[in-house]
């Protein structure tokens, strides 16, 4: 979602905000709890001291060469999965500048995912939100459900689904929650020929059996996985596991701007396009940038798609929404950002939920999508930088929001439905 005041702001130029911090740790367990005066602290500082890169300007890629958003990121992964990761973003890397593949993911993003998506203002919303004197946000919608199956998802999976074929993968496996990554990658696998095996949470196949019937009509196997709260986190868990055990003919299409490097990284580069095509689509439109970006955060894919494109453009907001659950208090909710610690989560440190012994605490939302305890390293690195602001909403208010503004406003005016992922937003 983007808010934008009519009056044209030009672009200027500011110094990149991505600063060094490399280092390279790898450890072979799951949850690490990093505390000021912890072992795990200290091994951070010595990394850090003995393998500096050099400044990262202006335009540089980020993260830094060991996959690192400042302390953010890494590759916390066992031996078996090394080789997996090195060959995949030396992979990424060389096809990032193949002239060729980069003609066939533009030509299949739109004759096939039916790109570009729309920017909609939302006059009637707009309207609804004007104060008394007038004054209010020009609401626009960037209309990422109008892609192919539904949802941003199909963007990331049909470009890991290429670059699979090119390193001659042929097997997929998936983990998801909500199941819109799931039908995505089903959807991708069915259209190049690939075996394609999704992990969903038990609970979250209950919760979504429409998307499951949906990934089997596309000739996917869909396997529950009953462990822990049977959710997402559980799903990425048992599709990891999967991995180490079948890497060399298996490639993982991972949903998120999570995990280890360089899923971050590319993840977030194959959701790029939404927010170039916003900044575009905002100058056709008002002939300036937006003034504030909104987007929904469980693992962050979608909003670090809309925000990376701005992160250098300081006088525009970016704010991330996060699942609240039963209240920032109540001890069941999925408010990463908001009410997390550093640790390290399936390959990556970043904020999470966790207790005082660094186990993680089992998250909680209405949206099958946010119920992940953990979040994007790179945008617990943008948390810390002060650049995006997070903020957090209950259940009871995405439930109002879709009872108030969903069936009573956008759909009657509008004409537009949303999922209540993204009913978090318009609250």
């Amino acid at each position: 979602m983007a808010a934008s005041a009519k009056t044209p702001i030009s672009r200027t130029q500011t110094t990149s905000l991505y600063k060094p911090y490399s280092s390279s740790l790898q450890l072979p367990f799951k949850f690490l709890k990093v505390t000021p005066n912890s072992c795990a602290a200290k091994a951070l500082s010595i990394c850090c001291a003995l393998q500096m890169e050099p400044k990262v300007g202006p335009g540089s890629q980020v993260p830094d060469s060991f996959g690192r958003f400042g302390k953010f990121g890494g590759k916390y992964v066992p031996e078996t999965l090394m080789h997996a990761l090195t060959e995949l973003e030396s992979a990424f890397r060389a096809l990032s500048g193949d002239v060729e593949f980069q003609k066939e993911l533009d030509g299949i993003l739109k004759d096939y995912v039916g790109r570009e998506t729309p920017l909609y203002f939302a006059e009637r919303l707009s309207e609804h939100y004007k104060r008394p004197n007038g004054e209010g946000p020009l609401i626009y919608l960037k209309r990422e459900d109008l892609n192919h199956t539904g949802a941003h998802k199909i963007n990331n999976a049909v470009a890991q689904a290429l670059l699979a074929k090119r390193l001659g993968k042929t097997r997929i496996i998936a983990e998801t929650g909500a199941g819109q990554h799931g039908v995505a990658t089903a959807t991708v696998c069915a259209r190049f020929g690939l075996q394609c095996i999704v992990y969903m949470g038990a609970q979250d196949m209950e919760r979504q059996a429409l998307n499951v019937f949906r990934m089997r009509l596309l000739g996917a196997e869909v396997r529950a996985v009953h462990s822990g709260t049977a959710t997402l986190k559980d799903a990425t868990s048992e599709a990891i596991r999967d991995w180490v055990t079948n890497v060399e003919t298996t490639h993982y299409i991972l949903g998120s701007v999570a995990g280890p490097h360089p899923y971050p990284m590319m993840v977030r580069d194959f959701h790029a396009v939404i927010g170039k095509e916003t900044r575009k689509q905002a100058m056709e439109k008002w002939g300036g940038k937006p003034d504030v970006l909104v987007a929904c955060v469980g693992g962050g894919s979608n909003a670090m798609g809309l925000f990376y494109e701005f992160v250098d453009d300081e006088d525009v907001r970016l704010i991330g929404v996060e699942a609240a659950g039963f209240g920032l208090d109540s001890g069941k909710h999925a408010a990463t950002l908001t009410k997390g610690e550093v640790g390290v989560l399936h390959g990556a440190m970043s904020y999470l939920l966790q207790d005082d012994d660094g186990q993680i605490i089992e998250p909680h939302s209405i949206s099958a999508g946010l119920d992940y305890p953990g979040v994007g390293p790179e945008h617990s690195f943008l948390k810390d930088l002060g650049r995006a602001e997070y903020h957090s909403i209950t259940d009871e208010e995405a439930l109002e929001g879709i009872k108030i503004l969903h069936f009573n406003f956008l759909s009657r005016v509008c004409q537009i439905f949303h999922s209540i992922l993204n009913v978090n937003l318009v609250i």
